[in-house]
């Protein structure tokens, strides 16, 4: 079965590396690409897409989201900056209308595998903090896989960092990060930087480092691809890649 597939923000970075891939992708077809002031859901119904990936901005990719649900396609959602709120919002939008959408805050394997094991490793490690480094130019921070890492790991985390008094009397020190999920962020911006990111464990005389390095955004091309097929066969919301593997 050939899978028709629309981009939205076809001529970001992220659109145009999943334009070129796709080619390579025999059971995906591009039937559209389209951009900011275009209108997503003439184009959907045009084009008969059966998956719209979207990769636009943080201001604008809950109402993309909404248009591509309503509009009967399947949403695969690369696009950071949702909160919690709107996820919770689409999810029952999706349910009503009995359709699909992923949104993954990080379409590369690797880093999923990360995340994954770094899930695993807060049983038994009490302290951890997140670094997290992207190019000057990725709009949020922290990164959305930094802040899903994090949430993964509170999941299983049994205690708070040792630190956590000391940092309670910090509030105002910026540079111990921002604590998210109970969870010590870094966030660096620097030119030479695709995206890396390292989860830093420590436990009595020893540390647990996991590191992840994406050089360019063909990293993230398998994984899009995979959401794309998989997002067939699925009617509800699904937030992180890792629930797809």
């Amino acid at each position: 079965m050939t899978i028709n597939i629309l981009i939205n923000g076809a001529f970001g970075k992220m659109g145009r590396t999943t334009v070129a891939s796709i080619a390579n992708e025999k059971d995906l077809l591009l039937v559209a690409q389209t951009t900011r002031g275009d209108d997503l859901a003439k184009a959907i119904k045009q084009y008969r897409a059966d998956v719209v990936v979207d990769f636009t901005t943080p201001d604008s990719v809950f109402e993309n989201t909404k248009t591509i649900i309503e509009s009967g396609a399947r949403a695969v959602i690369g696009t950071t900056g949702l909160t919690a709120e709107q996820i919770k919002s689409l999810s029952q939008l999706c349910d009503a209308k009995k359709n699909g959408c992923i949104i993954a805050p990080n379409f590369s394997i690797g880093a999923i595998l990360l995340m994954k094991y770094a899930q695993d490793a807060a049983k038994y490690l009490p302290d951890v903090e997140i670094i997290e480094m992207h190019h000057p130019k990725k709009l949020d921070a922290p990164s959305g896989t930094a802040k899903k890492t994090a949430e993964l790991i509170a999941k299983n985390k049994p205690q708070y960092n040792a630190s956590a008094a000391i940092d309670e009397g910090l509030k105002d020190n910026l540079s111990r990060g921002l604590h998210y999920c109970g969870v010590p962020i870094h966030a660096v911006r620097a030119s030479g930087i695709f995206a890396d990111i390292q989860v830093i464990f420590g436990n009595h005389s020893e540390t647990l480092t996991l590191s992840h390095h994406a050089s360019d955004r063909n990293a993230m091309m398998p994984g899009v691809f995979l959401c794309c097929r998989k997002i067939m066969e699925v009617n509800q919301l699904i937030y992180g890649l890792e629930n797809l593997l």
